[in-house]
């Protein structure tokens, strides 16, 4: 009996690459001392925490508080994490336990049987060092596929829990874009195309354990590009956001989810 591996043929393509990244270095004696050098100093600031029950009090300052905070902790961080955010601890946890169900398939049922849209992808197949190889996998769901039946073959208790969440992180990714909105002196018309569902990915990570080097990241540094982020991090942590030029990282909370301004939102 041939027991199928559960994760994708990463080592594969990164020595592949780092094959060729060799080659080309020696080939070429005026890169060898032209890399960049990242430092790596992390620091214990924490990530500003901001409990929504604020938005929906009866007390007006409070209210007025709470969106300040929001839009200040977006400004100097662009980063935060909110508690209080609506989202079931149970459906979260839901969530994940699907999650794990999902990835602990083989990597041939993951890459092949069409699951949640053809969505499946790992490594980083625009790599051209091992400077830009993300040791990864993900789904990459639009939210517009997720009640489609035929995205979900035999994970059949995946649709009902990725509907439910889906619909939870778009409540709480349109509260929070309204407040940033309206700091800003807009009007939510204006942004409704950015945060409807037409728009809109649910995206499901996970990052093996690594072999080869200790320094290789589960996904290299990197802005999002898009409007709006909520991440729902496990406790195991390792994310990591750069402040005023340094490296933090973020202590996983189980009860808060971090909300990152994406780059168009900026």
């Amino acid at each position: 009996m041939v027991m199928e591996s559960i994760n994708p043929p990463l080592s594969h393509d990164y020595n592949k690459i780092l094959s060729q990244y060799t080659r080309k270095t020696i080939t070429h004696d005026e890169n060898i001392n032209g890399s960049t050098n990242i430092q790596e100093c992390y620091h214990d600031q924490e990530l500003p925490l901001i409990d929504l029950v604020g938005l929906t009090c009866d007390n007006e300052v409070e209210r007025v508080k709470c969106k300040t905070e929001i839009a200040r902790a977006s400004s100097e961080w662009g980063f935060f994490q909110v508690i209080n955010h609506g989202i079931s601890i149970k459906l979260l946890d839901k969530m994940r336990r699907e999650q794990i169900k999902l990835f602990n398939a083989s990597f041939a049922t993951k890459s092949t049987c069409g699951l949640l849209n053809n969505s499946y992808r790992w490594g980083t197949p625009t790599a051209t060092s091992p400077e830009n190889f993300s040791w990864s996998e993900a789904f990459h769901v639009p939210l517009t596929k997720i009640p489609d039946q035929d995205c979900y073959g035999e994970f059949d208790s995946l649709r009902e829990v990725l509907v439910e969440y889906g619909a939870a992180m778009q409540k709480l990714a349109k509260l929070l874009a309204e407040v940033l909105v309206k700091n800003l002196g807009g009007k939510m018309e204006e942004f409704e195309n950015m945060i409807s569902e037409k728009t809109c990915f649910l995206r499901l990570n996970r990052y093996p354990s690594c072999p080869l080097s200790p320094k290789i990241t589960g996904l290299v540094p990197h802005t999002d590009s898009d409007f709006l982020t909520i991440l729902h991090q496990d406790q195991v942590g390792g994310l990591q956001l750069i402040k005023d030029s340094k490296w933090v990282a973020v202590k996983p909370n189980k009860d808060a989810l971090i909300v990152n301004i994406g780059d168009l939102f900026q």
